[in-house]
């Protein structure tokens, strides 16, 4: 069944489409014959990692995804929870990884696009963004390169797209030279009675190919994000696809116009592994089959073959069941968007996945096993070891002012203006807080009070030395920054990043992280309900740290009195709600240990669900109640980088008492979890301490705001705009460095 010009298909070939000889054997075993080109490329795209979660599927079952606000979990295009007032939040996050190392800005934009698509999709109009970015270490030759090119690629697509880029994350680490991280995140909002699935519906009904036409751009690029790099990695770069916001633009505004006419039976967008994907995906969904006529479908390039239309990962595009009666009405609203439209098939009752081309038979496949029923491995995995306890440290010489303007001037630490400035954080009028706090926060449009509160939050650094606990602490840290705004957290997106999963070692870091997201979603009612895993994230052997990235969203019932992180008056009281009774303790894995003695050493800090809970339960009370003037979290840099970041936020200064029991360094850099700074008036404090008693949390006063300058304990006092000074300086150095 070779077809003109098409190579023999052999093992050989399919392993070089990423197969292998089980895979390949099953392939023979299902189709009773030789499998076409054509036919082989779609089982590479449908069975690859990326697609089929085949290395994943048996330890994502024991995520919690299931909660009274969850309409749609994992299995969609995104997840759907309900807010009330008949209004529901859609949201996920994914990565774009592998693109974006080859082609920084077409690879990030295409990432912004392909999620921005999974939302409307649903029926939703976005209304947030966000992206989770792991660069190599700055002195890298590539990483300014790549820094300039993903930070320039979300910008370009989101603003002219339309949509506010609200909250993220920066991080350097070595770890990620040969493979950086670009996971984007979006939400949307949508009616509860108006919400869109994939699932196809009823036998003999239109396929219809909807929006921008199909070029060679992206052939296989799911089946390249399922692998490793090597020495080849530039002949990768025509697997990057090329994105067009203002077509995309255009198609949101078709889509949701059709969806209003009642048309769309069913609908899904063309992502990863394009047309076949997608089709595939509708069919064994409704339990139904697919017939496709490639020569229906539009095509911007000359003499395509049937493979390249199927792995075509060309943007823009989507592929719909449509009522038949109302095939006209749908083509109208095409065509005066300026949009392809193009009835490229039928559903039919078989459970075949057909394609068509040049009246010749080029793909006959069962889909039930292309899609839903694809491999699936338990792989063994060894659990990571414990690290030691962190050893003895010299902390005599240390000067604590001098330790946070380190650490505020350093990397992972300074400010990320020059990253967000350069994407529209306003646009829509409806963002109430932008990048810079603990959450971005979007304001519910057709509702006088209703906000929702984003975040995105892991510290891989944690999960390299403990993957448990490590991702525990990735889910309470977005849910302690959703709680900071005032916002009841909902639910939450993941977004697994590893390296090789047939490797036992990384696959124990798999295994160890899922763990710990199911523990701590479990404990903290913050089920899971969409993700994407992205694995293989290594170059000639050499992996990413374990970034099991945790995305959240959260509901604000009253905007008026939502915290923001700044010092909002002189003169008022500084607690800290959820220390211990040391203040802070843990200096394992902290940036304290990093940047002031070089070392990632010891365990992260243990993570107490049952704290976090009652601590950001008692934070979210007091906020409700007007108590809080101001809130932050406390985690990366401690005690002393949050009251630093407060101090800049708010220009008020802050003195802050040394509590008198252990070492200073711990008190001030320890990254104890469940805690948060938090400003009260003084009139309030014995109010606010009682419900604190009540609630079993402790809140010592830990010292006031007031003046131009941040004392903390017995080192000098850092006047406020050397604070500013040093907290907005390396970036813009970093980057305008490449120019010199």
């Amino acid at each position: 069944m070779t077809g003109p010009g098409e190579p023999d298909v052999t093992f050989e070939l399919a392993a070089a489409h990423g197969l292998n000889l089980a895979e390949y054997d099953k392939i023979l075993a299902l189709t009773g014959r030789t499998p076409t080109y054509t036919e082989l490329g779609i089982f590479s795209a449908m069975w690859n990692e990326h697609c089929s979660y085949k290395s994943t599927k048996k330890w994502l079952r024991i995520l919690p995804t299931n909660g009274p606000c969850v309409i749609q979990g994992p299995g969609e295009n995104a997840g759907v929870v309900d807010i009330g007032d008949g209004q529901a939040v859609v949201f996920k996050m994914e990565s774009h990884n592998h693109p974006s190392f080859i082609e920084p800005f077409q690879g990030a934009a295409t990432g912004m696009g392909g999620i921005l698509r999974d939302i409307f999709t649903m029926g939703a109009r976005p209304i947030a963004a966000m992206n989770a970015l792991r660069f190599g270490a700055p002195e890298h030759e590539k990483t300014p390169h790549l820094v300039a090119g993903v930070v320039a690629g979300i910008g370009a697509y989101a603003n002219c797209f339309g949509v506010a880029t609200v909250g993220g994350e920066v991080e350097f680490d070595q770890s990620y030279n040969g493979n950086i991280l670009v996971n984007a995140f979006a939400a949307g909002l949508v009616a509860t009675d108006a919400i869109f699935y994939s699932a196809a519906k009823g036998v003999g009904l239109p396929i219809v190919y909807l929006g921008a036409k199909t070029g060679r751009d992206g052939v296989g690029g799911a089946t390249m994000a399922s692998a490793e790099f090597g020495a080849d990695i530039e002949e990768k770069r025509p697997t990057v696809q090329v994105g067009d916001p203002f077509t995309e633009k255009r198609l949101l505004e078709a889509c949701l116009e059709l969806m209003a006419t009642g048309a769309v039976i069913a609908i899904q967008d063309m992502g990863a592994a394009g047309l076949t994907c997608s089709a595939v995906e509708m069919g064994a969904r409704g339990d139904l089959g697919i017939e496709l006529d490639l020569d229906a479908v539009p095509v911007r390039e000359t003499d395509m073959t049937p493979y390249e239309m199927m792995l075509s990962e060309s943007q823009e595009r989507m592929l719909m069941v449509l009522a038949p009666e109302k095939e006209d009405i749908a083509r109208k609203i095409f065509q005066k968007w300026e949009l392809d439209f193009a009835t490229v098939g039928k559903t039919t009752n078989n459970l075949r996945f057909r394609v068509v081309f040049g009246g010749r038979e080029v793909a006959n496949l069962p889909i039930r096993e292309l899609g839903d029923q694809a491999p699936e491995y338990d792989r063994p995995w060894n659990p990571p070891p414990k690290p030691p306890p962190l050893g003895p440290l010299d902390l005599s010489g240390i000067d604590m002012a001098d330790a946070l303007l380190k650490l505020l001037g350093s990397p992972n630490l300074c400010s990320r203006r020059w990253v967000y400035e350069q994407y529209d954080t306003l646009i829509g009028a409806n963002s109430l807080q932008t990048p810079g706090g603990d959450a971005g926060v979007v304001r519910v449009e057709g509702h006088p009070a209703k906000a929702l509160a984003f975040s995105s939050d892991v510290t891989p650094r944690y999960c390299a030395a403990d993957p448990y606990e490590g991702a525990m602490q990735a889910v309470a840290e977005c849910w302690r920054n959703l709680c900071a705004t005032g916002a009841t957290p909902l639910a939450a997106s993941d977004n697994l990043n590893f390296g090789n999963p047939e490797k036992p070692e990384i696959m124990g870091q798999i295994v160890g992280a899922i763990k710990g997201i199911a523990r701590a979603c479990t404990a903290l009612n913050f089920p899971i309900v969409s993700g994407n895993v992205s694995l293989y994230n290594e170059t000639s052997g050499t992996g990413i740290s374990p970034t099991p990235t945790i995305a959240g969203v959260g509901l604000i019932s009253d905007f008026s009195k939502m915290a923001r992180i700044r010092f909002a008056r002189s003169d008022e009281v500084i607690l800290l709600v959820g220390a211990p009774a040391t203040w802070g303790t843990h200096l394992g894995q902290s940036r304290f240990l990093h940047e002031i003695f070089g070392q990632k050493s010891g365990p992260p800090p243990p993570v107490d669900l049952g704290r976090e809970k009652a601590a950001g339960e008692l934070v979210r009370a007091l906020i409700s109640a007007r108590l809080a003037t101001a809130v932050h979290d406390c985690s990366d840099g401690g005690l002393a980088v949050a009251l630093a970041e407060m101090a800049m936020a708010g220009n008020i200064g802050a003195t802050v008492d040394f509590p008198g029991n252990g070492q200073s360094a711990a008190v001030f850099f320890g990254e104890d979890q469940a805690r948060y700074v938090l400003t009260i008036a003084p009139a309030d404090l014995e109010k606010v301490q009682a419900m604190a008693k009540t609630a079993n949390i402790s809140a010592p006063m830990i010292g006031r705001t007031g003046g131009n300058a941040l004392k903390l304990g017995s080192a000098r006092a850092i006047l406020l705009s050397e604070l500013n000074k040093v907290h907005s300086g390396w970036f813009d150095r970093f980057m305008n460095a490449r120019t010199e």
